[in-house]
């Protein structure tokens, strides 16, 4: 008996949107804890969890692999690390849905330089107007937070090159597993000289360990079920939401409450990520 096509829809869409949720849920509870542990020794934590998780469920085949499967996996797991720690120092500095709305400017970038098309360039205008409303508030935004989320940006178009590289070589969850373990050992040095003796605390470590949960091991788990009856351009719009999604998880989690203004930053940024990725080469956007 087949199904109808809205229940085929709905499997996909719903994990994509869960982790989507799952995501900026963990960088919300993430960001509560800054208080008590650095950034960089949270983002280690929640490396370290999905790293240890990726690597027992694909047990990787590490022998027989070239330089070249190597290096592009090495540059994989740099990518990861910097992203990931990027945008915690910037939401530590900055609301997280700002810090998010301007991380996606990468990703962004890059659908559009994907489409080589002309008019493609009034999303790119869109998504700059978002990011220059955001610096019209009185209260203005920490220059190094809004620096940190650019680099964090500019560290995503790197992973979404990379990871479809690394999909090519390694198969499965193998590539994103050992790229998970060179980000941890890659974070291990900072996160132990920042974190002092709190890193060790029971609490910390079990918060740690959800956060690399919901962030990490949820969403990649949902994304990679989902893209397999999934259009990438449907993907791509759906991750589009992340902005968004950030925001609501600040509100929920911190009560981290933004200005109208600030949404309607928000609101240019997703709707020119929609908009570049319905006209993107397929699989721009895809992580």
């Amino acid at each position: 008996m087949t199904r109808g096509p809205s229940r085929t829809l709905l499997g996909p869409v719903g994990l994509v949107l869960i982790g989507i949720l799952s995501v900026q849920l963990g960088a919300a509870i993430a960001k509560g804890l800054f208080g008590e542990i650095s950034p960089t020794a949270m983002v280690w934590l929640r490396l370290v969890t999905s790293a240890l998780v990726l690597a027992a469920i694909a047990r990787p085949r590490l022998t027989g692999r070239t330089r070249r499967d190597w290096l592009v996996v090495v540059g994989f797991g740099l990518s990861l690390a910097t992203m990931n720690w990027a945008i915690y120092q910037s939401f530590s500095r900055i609301p997280l849905g700002i810090a998010v709305t301007i991380e996606f400017v990468g990703p962004l970038t890059l659908a559009v330089l994907g489409s080589h098309r002309a008019r493609d360039v009034l999303w790119v205008l869109l998504a700059g107007a978002g990011v220059v409303l955001l610096g019209f508030q009185r209260t203005g935004l920490d220059v190094l937070g809004v620096a940190y989320a650019l680099l964090a940006g500019a560290a995503w178009a790197a992973y979404i090159l990379l990871s479809a590289s690394t999909g090519r070589r390694w198969a499965g969850f193998d590539g994103l597993a050992v790229a998970s373990v060179i980000a941890a050992v890659g974070m291990t040095l900072p996160a132990l000289l920042s974190a002092g003796t709190s890193l060790w605390d029971g609490r910390i470590l079990l918060i740690g360990a959800l956060v690399g949960l919901l962030s990490s091991v949820i969403p990649y788990s949902c994304e990679l079920v989902a893209l397999r009856s999934l259009r990438p351009a449907v993907f791509g719009i759906l991750m589009s939401l992340e902005p968004a999604a950030a925001a609501l998880a600040a509100i929920v989690v911190l009560q981290e409450h933004l200005t109208p203004v600030q949404w309607l930053a928000i609101g240019c940024v997703v709707a020119a990520s929609i908009g570049a990725t319905r006209s993107a080469t397929p699989g721009t956007l895809a992580t």
